[in-house]
């Protein structure tokens, strides 16, 4: 069963390792520190206590949309089972390098990891003919977590893994014949997270121009029928009542982010809020929210969704009756900039007028005369 277990390990952090590879030129992940403390249970065989101190220190960088990769280091002590020998402990050190798949980027992101390393198990039991040994060997880990960011820069990481190795006992009193043996111990840990990058501010982008009026054609006194007034009402659409705004992502959201920042609601309030209070005649305005096409797709269409909503839910607090409002998200769709063989972190800054907000009007009556 351990053998089973470590081998899908081992496979998960090949498929890790590959596709965040593959993610990296297309993603400008932070990097940060993550420290902490928890508890350690031994494996059975080991005839050591549980419930025992660990402490660990690890650097992360986050790699792509969905993926992460932490280096760090560990330790951990357990006495022995004071029922079977006279004294001692177990100590593990470990070092490796863990890769987490990412559900989430928004405060709240739970995980799955795998990670392989070297550990580092010394036995020392007290007593003549008590088990002893010093051995270091291959990691392998599983687990599942989370991460909670209280701010941009602080957070918490906690996760609970399985990790394996091999300890080694010279008097093969712990492990029957073997004097060598795979060892599972568990490790419940918590900690903090210090993100070191947080996303730049890009300035709003310069409103797109309004669609060009209609010319209306001059009426033709002589075509007109005998009788009638040269002085008819002109026909065809009112000029638009404010122009269409393109507003960019990263002033209203903060990065990867659909709640909007303050700076994002004082733009709203001037650009839109007063515009279609001072302009009752417009009946409906379309909010599209697009993004660019680094990342998953189906999370760039979702994302995009949920950008739109949050500017038409705010303005709804602000006063707009709901119905004159109509919000749709197009994901990587309509892009105004292509950036055709660009990459790495030239590509997100070229990426960038295609992150934004759109805000027209689509239907306007004519205005009372």
């Amino acid at each position: 069963m351990k053998v089973k277990l470590i081998s899908l390990a081992l496979a998960g952090v090949f498929t890790v390792a590959t596709g965040a590879a593959l993610a990296e030129d297309a993603y400008e992940g932070a990097w940060y520190v993550h420290g902490g403390a928890g508890i350690m249970n031994t494996d059975g065989d080991l005839k050591a206590d549980d419930n025992n101190a660990a402490y660990h220190l690890r650097l992360g960088k986050e790699i792509s949309q969905h993926w992460d990769v932490q280096l760090g280091l560990s330790y951990s002590k357990a006495d022995e089972d004071s029922n079977r020998y006279t004294g001692g402990d177990f100590k593990q050190t470990l070092f490796g390098v863990d890769a987490l798949y990412m559900f989430s980027r928004d405060k709240f992101r739970p995980f799955l990891l795998a990670g392989l390393g070297a550990a580092h198990n010394k036995i020392d039991y007290d007593g003549s003919g008590n088990p002893s040994g010093s051995n270091t060997s291959f990691m392998a880990n599983v687990g599942a977590g989370f991460q909670y960011f209280f701010t941009d820069h602080f957070g918490m990481q906690a996760d609970v893994r399985q990790v394996w190795s091999r300890a080694e006992d010279g008097r093969a009193t712990l492990f029957g014949n073997d004097s060598k043996e795979t060892i599972g111990n568990t490790y419940l840990n918590v900690g903090l997270v210090y993100n070191f990058g947080v996303p730049k501010k890009v300035a709003m982008a310069e409103p797109a121009p309004v669609m060009a009026e209609q010319e209306i054609a001059p009426y033709d006194d002589e075509a007109l029928p005998p009788l009638m007034e040269a002085e008819a009402e002109p026909v065809g659409p009112a000029p638009a009542a404010f122009e269409k705004m393109t507003l960019q992502a990263e002033v209203l959201f903060g990065f990867d982010k659909a709640a909007l920042k303050d700076e994002g609601k004082k733009i709203l309030d001037v650009e839109v809020v007063e515009k279609m209070k001072a302009h009752p005649e417009v009946e409906l305005v379309l909010i599209t929210g697009y993004t660019d096409r680094i990342g998953d797709d189906k999370y760039n269409q979702k994302l995009s969704e949920r950008r739109a909503a949050d500017v038409k839910n705010y303005l709804v607090s602000q006063g707009i009756a709901e119905n004159r409002l109509h919000s749709v998200g197009k994901g990587e769709a309509d892009p105004v900039a292509d950036c055709k063989g660009v990459r790495g972190k030239k590509l997100i800054e070229c990426l960038q007028p295609n992150r934004r907000v759109v805000v027209e009007i689509e239907a306007q009556r004519q205005p009372a005369q």
